[in-house]
């Protein structure tokens, strides 16, 4: 019986020792609880004060801030270097019209007005075969500075007080300019080829009188034009106006 009560007892104890144990892991469990919902509490505070720097973010790149100036360095062009680089900032340069006389040797004397006359050229007069009674009057800059040789020549064999008329057909489409060593060109037919002029006799001599801007007669002295042999002209004769091509002269 003794020995009964001190199983029992002993059964008592062991269990009442265990219902202690049991109530202070519940304890420190409750503590441990309380200290880890402090804990999670108290971290956004931190996270808002001092996020991290690798939250949500792509790892870096080796060079990273080289990179970030050379970002900077790729920027556009804003179009500022361009702008600077005109010097004054007033543009592009424009082109120089008389630049180009200037590059090809020329002086840049402006408009060419004065007109080719006897005191700045010399004449020809010779005779061609084709066409048939026709003959090529050429006139040659022998100055410094370009002539204009304006219109048509007047052209007098011998003694005659008129001058031939003009071939309307011949116009050219502007004044023919002379640069100094170069020839203008003016074909003279003499005589008519079927024997239907009158008046006809035969010279040795032909001047040549030249006409100013105005058209409205002659100008500067005249210029001999010496024949080899007597010249046969009737009441055909005629010329035209001056070209710059001697193919051009004689065509009509």
């Amino acid at each position: 019986m003794r020995h009964l009560r001190l199983n029992r007892a002993a059964r008592t104890s062991a269990l009442g020792t265990a219902a202690l144990i049991a109530a202070l892991s519940l304890t420190a469990c409750q503590d441990g609880g309380q200290a880890a919902a402090d804990a999670s509490v108290s971290t956004p505070g931190t996270s808002d004060t001092q996020p991290s720097a690798d939250a949500g973010a792509p790892a870096p790149r080796a060079g990273g801030a080289a990179g970030s100036d050379s970002g900077k360095d790729a920027a556009p062009d804003t179009g500022q270097a361009s702008v600077s680089g005109t010097g004054s900032g007033s543009g592009p340069t424009k082109a120089d019209p008389a630049a180009a006389t200037r590059q090809d040797g020329g002086k840049d004397t402006g408009p060419v007005t004065r007109a080719c006359d006897g005191g700045n050229s010399k004449v020809t007069l010779t005779p061609v075969p084709r066409p048939l009674n026709h003959m090529l009057l050429t006139v040659t800059n022998t100055g410094s500075t370009a002539c204009n040789a304006y219109y048509y020549p007047f052209l007098r064999f011998g003694e005659a007080q008129s001058t031939p008329p003009v071939i309307e057909e011949s116009k050219p489409q502007a004044v023919v300019t002379v640069l100094p060593g170069e020839s203008a060109y003016a074909g003279v037919m003499t005589s008519s080829a079927d024997g239907s002029g009158t008046g006809g006799y035969s010279t040795r001599k032909a001047v040549v009188h030249f006409q100013g801007r105005d058209g409205s007669g002659s100008t500067g002295p005249s210029a001999n034009a010496p024949l080899s042999k007597a010249v046969y002209v009737d009441s055909t004769l005629s010329v035209t106006y001056w070209q710059t091509d001697m193919d051009d002269a004689l065509m009509y």
